[in-house]
């Protein structure tokens, strides 16, 4: 997990589905839940939402607070 990552969560927009737009650090949590349990996209988009799950999963949204108030 680099800063850049990190920051990758709040800068990347859900490019399909249900939650198409919303950045993937606003996900929610079933939804993140699904995708671990049906498998992630390929390639960037599916580590963002592998790490965003991680993080949600072990209740660690709040590392995500200082990056968004820049």
């Amino acid at each position: 997990m680099t800063p850049e990552a990190l920051q990758a969560l709040l800068d990347t927009p859900m490019p399909f589905g249900r939650y198409k737009g919303r950045v993937i650090a606003d996900l929610p949590g079933n939804y993140l839940n699904w995708f671990a349990r049906e498998g992630f996209p390929p390639g960037k988009l599916g580590r963002l939402l592998a790490l965003m799950q991680e993080i949600d999963h072990n209740g660690l949204s709040g590392l995500l607070e200082p990056l968004r108030r820049r």
